[in-house]
């Protein structure tokens, strides 16, 4: 007995029958009520489908008296020494087979694969059309099974609650009911566990909360191969038999049915992806644009930068800028992050340094006032490093501080690290100090600044390969520099990471 239990008034209880149902029956009743339980089979092509295999299997019994399978050690042959050779290439064959399956197993599943890439395109009047199409399904599963009226039921977000969607054969003004509670809808629980519940006399069953006053019913699941949707009810208005062909049938309207629903709601996040990528298509432009475009007209300087974000958006910048009292600024930022949250921070951070540099400053105290902005207006969670540095174009003396994970460097014929580029990120306290830093630039040098998107997408041990590599070349101009190391940097990228990289260059040429 597969189950049982009982009811004070029918005395119903739960026995197997021939087709794989459970039958509940009331002593000296008849049958009303079935449910048929789903047991999906695992269905792989088979052997006898290989063209020429049963041939093969037979002229290599007649030949050799041994029988020829996809097992590559056969338990059927011959044990005797002389039928060694035979042996080892019957198992030969039976390992070519078994790869053959294999092989064929694997081009039926990735053939159905292919079949779901069928691209999804919109109706121009798709809420509508889905309508139409789901009232159309369900009156010709209805009218394939001779009932009158079918309704479509699904779940709520809560699934606490069974709402009707969609239905024919019944009143509109059903739409306007309350759902139905799915605790104590018994038919429907029994029908989302799997399995198709069958009510041939409704009047023998008051308790279990048919929804609608017909005298059968049968009742199915809705559902894709990972979500329960809901439940599919046809109706009859008269007492009757449903066929173990006409439960398949219905299965297959469901199955449509979930389809045209899954459809729905992958076209929907289609669209809002699409939507969500032309704002940050529209997001990255404008990151773009407020990269430095114009270089500052100061003799015997060269100045160029190269930003590439990872991404969309990125937290990497890079600018350049002529201060009040006729100094060069430049600053490289990365803020810390992924897409919209790095970008975010990234702007506010190009903005906070740009507003603290309109007033009279040294590199320590910019470093030191954004740190501020930047802790203030967080809520604890926005890091970044950057980089920060005041040239005096006629001297070539400058001061530098440093913030978090920046890379820098004076390249001549020597290069000089510079020392303050490990610092504590910028958001981590309000009242970090950061050190202040004094050097001199003479003409052939080149200040150069990495972001750490730099070191983190080379590959091991190129790091040290691309300080060889400006070394060597230090002597081309900034542009063609930055040309050279973005062609290492694309050549022994670690395959995989796609990394925000800054890179800022700038060069003295003469006095």
């Amino acid at each position: 007995m597969v189950g049982a239990f009982d009811r004070p008034d029918n005395h119903l209880m739960l026995v197997p029958n021939d087709l794989c149902e459970v039958t509940i029956v009331a002593p000296k009743l008849p049958s009303y009520l079935k449910l048929h339980v789903e047991k999906p089979a695992s269905v792989t092509p088979r052997q006898e489908e290989i063209p020429g295999l049963s041939r093969l299997r037979d002229a290599f019994r007649q030949a050799t008296g041994l029988p020829l399978g996809s097992d590559p050690n056969p338990s059927g042959l011959a044990t005797e020494s002389s039928a060694g050779e035979w042996k080892e290439l019957a198992a030969s064959i039976g390992q070519i087979l078994q790869h053959l399956e294999h092989t064929r197993t694997a081009l039926w599943h990735r053939e159905a694969e292919l079949a779901a890439g069928v691209p999804v395109t919109v109706h121009p009047d798709e809420q509508s059309h889905l309508a139409v199409r789901l009232e159309t399904v369900l009156k010709a599963g209805a009218q394939a099974i001779g009932c009158q009226a079918v309704a479509m039921y699904l779940l709520d977000e809560t699934s606490r609650h069974l709402k009707l969607r969609s239905c024919w054969g019944l009143p509109r003004s059903r739409f306007l009911d309350p759902p139905r509670a799915l605790r104590g809808a018994v038919v429907d629980l029994e029908a989302l566990v799997g399995h198709a519940v069958i009510l041939e006399d409704t009047l023998l069953l008051s308790d279990w909360s048919v929804p609608e006053e017909f005298r059968s019913a049968i009742c199915v699941p809705i559902s894709t191969p990972t979500t329960l949707l809901g439940t599919l009810w046809m109706f009859c208005d008269r007492p009757r038999m449903f066929s173990q062909d006409e439960s398949n049938l219905l299965e297959i309207v469901s199955g449509r049915l979930a389809a045209d629903l899954e459809r729905e709601m992958l076209l929907q996040q289609a669209m809002d992806i699409r939507s969500i990528k032309r704002q940050l298509r529209h997001a990255s432009r404008w990151q773009d644009h407020r990269l430095p475009r114009i270089k500052p007209l100061l003799h015997g300087w060269e100045i160029t930068g190269k930003t590439i974000q990872g991404d969309y958006l990125g937290g990497d910048f890079h600018d350049w800028f002529v201060l009040p009292d006729g100094a060069l600024g430049i600053v490289v930022g990365d803020a810390q992050g992924r897409l919209v949250e790095a970008g975010l921070t990234a702007a506010a951070l190009h903005s906070t340094v740009k507003a603290h540099a309109n007033y009279l400053h040294s590199a320590q105290q910019l470093v030191e006032r954004t740190n501020e902005s930047l802790w203030s207006a967080s809520a604890g969670d926005q890091f970044a490093s950057l980089f920060y540095a005041k040239i005096q174009p006629e001297s070539g003396r400058f001061e530098c501080t440093a913030a978090g994970h920046i890379d820098a460097s004076i390249v001549g014929q020597q290069a000089r690290p510079l020392a303050t580029v490990d610092d504590s990120p910028l958001g981590m306290q309000p009242d970090t100090a950061y050190p202040l830093q004094r050097e001199q630039l003479q003409v052939g040098d080149s200040l150069i600044v990495f972001s750490q998107g730099y070191k983190r997408s080379l590959k091991a041990g190129k790091a040290k390969l691309l300080w060889r590599l400006v070394q060597r070349h230090h002597a081309l101009s900034a542009d063609d520099l930055v040309d050279r190391i973005e062609a290492f940097a694309d050549q022994h990228c670690r395959e995989g990471v796609v990394e925000d990289r800054t890179l800022l260059v700038i060069k003295r040429t003469m006095v």
